[in-house]
């Protein structure tokens, strides 16, 4: 491509592609309409790169200084539905949550537009945007600005430049519990707030700042939460001074997810149900009142989430995993995920995508029963027990048609977890140096069923995404290592030591624990 060529040669990768004169363009679908949207630093704006910006402008300015338009747009659609059978669409401006029907709504994105650019135009853009202070590139959402919210522009945006998280090497945990060489975590939960709601968020608080820009009718924002997600939301809202509502179900979700949104300023709500019963009361004020809906249910949160399957295939270089194992509760995220990576395949970035497992509770497992059905008969509901994979406790997921769609199209595999299960793999893996949260435990079960039977064979690559950070999680820690949880054995238990405090007895204790050790080092 000699447009595309030529900006990759320079000194910057522009944010903003040019057209390639030597292939034919394809005209976009008549139905959309590109917004004139601003996207910093356009070629024009290259030599401007190598100098240092004035010392009185913030990189907020500078990228609406060095803002120029694209021809890229996206649309809310049915989801599910045949593009040639219906003519049913909303701008992404409008406030819909749901189809004519009733059904889901999905992002759709004018790919003829986006295909005038090849796969290698696109990977060299992306990569060359990361580790960035440039406005919004620094964070790993905004880096895929084109492929996520291409209308916006870049002054609207609120970000805590979320994303480029860790893709950890689990080498020891690999070796010694499952016999493998080439075994990932990606900690989503390194992120602003701790979870990987972050990267949907921004998209949808910055959605919600261009509507109250454009004075529609919205006060505030609102979600129904197990926890990481009204952390998330507060957070944002708060960056952006847009107030935000959290309904809790009581006494369900932990101190340390509790205090987040009390911290950021939120209007917290903590109701006596559980998390299908906050929903259906958010969906049913959010009918009623000006205030916008922060739940999966809203498709924006999902193109922020599918950027970290677009984000671990640029930290393999563009090496395509064999496995990506992912934990569910309502579902949105295994969806999210297979979207990132139908993208990337679509757009010529890579020619295939992994296989995809969605790790359950058993205590909240609708959609394994589903699966273990043969994805027969209608979706049946289940009422979640109480687990401590508490963001998953979720019997009737709103997502449970995207789920299902992105497991049959990528030949996946849903797994359980029993609480036992969960929190035994939790304390394995810390044992080898993570902090992980029981969510994550959740999914390395998975891993562990799936190895065991062969499925997952000793050299496949696989990624684990850890959605939470372990710090959340501190109490099912203790209580899981104090052997204080009823009816789990805790077989990985490290409970400190009790020792008089004389040298005699502290060296009897260290030396029978450095003979123990030493022992199981020659075995």
């Amino acid at each position: 491509m000699a447009a595309a060529s030529s900006i990759l040669r320079s000194t910057f990768v522009s944010p903003c592609p040019q057209p390639n004169p030597r292939r034919p363009s394809k005209s976009p679908s008549r139905a959309f309409h590109p917004i004139k949207a601003a996207a910093a630093d356009g070629p024009a704006a290259l030599h401007q790169k190598n100098n240092r910006r004035p010392a009185d402008e913030n990189i907020r300015d500078e990228a609406r200084r060095l803002s120029s338009s694209h021809n890229f747009s996206a649309r809310y659609v049915p989801f599910g539905a045949d593009p040639a059978s219906t003519d049913e669409w909303y701008s992404l401006d409008e406030i819909v949550y749901r189809s004519r029907s009733g059904g889901l709504l999905d992002v759709q994105h004018d790919m003829d537009a986006l295909k005038k650019f090849d796969g290698q135009y696109w990977r060299s853009l992306f990569d060359s945007r990361v580790g960035k202070t440039t406005w919004p590139y620094g964070s790993g959402v905004w880096s895929k600005k084109e492929w996520v919210l291409p209308g916006i522009a870049s002054d609207d945006i609120v970000s805590a430049f979320e994303g480029n998280s860790n893709l950890f090497w689990a080498e020891r945990f690999g070796k010694q519990f499952l016999g493998m060489n080439d075994l990932w975590v990606k900690h989503c939960g390194i992120s602003h707030t701790g979870s990987f709601k972050d990267l949907g968020m921004t998209v949808l608080v910055s959605q919600v700042n261009r509507l109250r820009k454009m004075n529609k009718p919205v006060v505030g924002v609102g979600c129904a939460s197990t926890g990481d997600t009204s952390a998330a939301l507060s957070a944002y809202c708060a960056s952006a001074g847009i107030p935000s509502i959290v309904f809790l179900p009581a006494n369900r979700i932990s101190i340390s997810q509790l205090v987040q949104p009390i911290a950021n300023g939120a209007f917290v709500l903590s109701i006596d149900t559980d998390f299908d019963g906050c929903m259906k009361l958010i969906r049913e004020v959010t009918s009623e009142l000006p205030i916008y809906l922060a739940n999966s249910l809203n498709s924006l949160r999902l193109e922020g989430q599918k950027t970290a399957a677009i984000e671990i295939l640029q930290q393999f270089d563009w090496e395509v995993p064999d496995w990506v194992i992912i934990p569910g509760g309502n579902l949105g995220n295994i969806y999210a995920f297979y979207k990132g990576f139908h993208m990337c395949r679509e757009l010529g970035l890579v020619d295939r995508i992994p296989r995809l497992v969605c790790a359950q509770a058993a205590n909240a497992n609708p959609l394994y029963l589903h699966y273990k059905a043969g994805w027969k008969g209608d979706f049946k509901p289940v009422r979640a027990n109480t687990t401590f994979a508490s963001a998953i406790q979720i019997g009737d997921p709103v997502s449970i048609d995207r789920a299902v769609l992105a497991l049959k199209n990528s030949n996946g595999i849903v797994e359980e977890a029993t609480e036992e299960e969960l929190m035994d793999a939790t304390a394995q893996a810390d044992s080898t140096g993570m902090f992980i949260c029981p969510h994550t435990g959740v999914a390395l079960t998975a891993l562990i069923k799936l190895r065991r039977s062969g499925v997952i064979k000793p050299t496949d690559k696989t990624v684990v995404v850890s959605t939470a950070h372990g710090l959340k999680f501190t109490q099912s820690k203790v209580d899981y290592h104090s052997g204080a949880i009823k009816d789990i054995g805790s077989r990985f238990a490290n409970p400190p030591v009790q020792v008089k405090p004389d040298y005699g007895s502290v060296m009897d204790v260290l030396k029978k624990y450095l003979l123990n050790k030493d022992s199981s080092s020659r075995k």
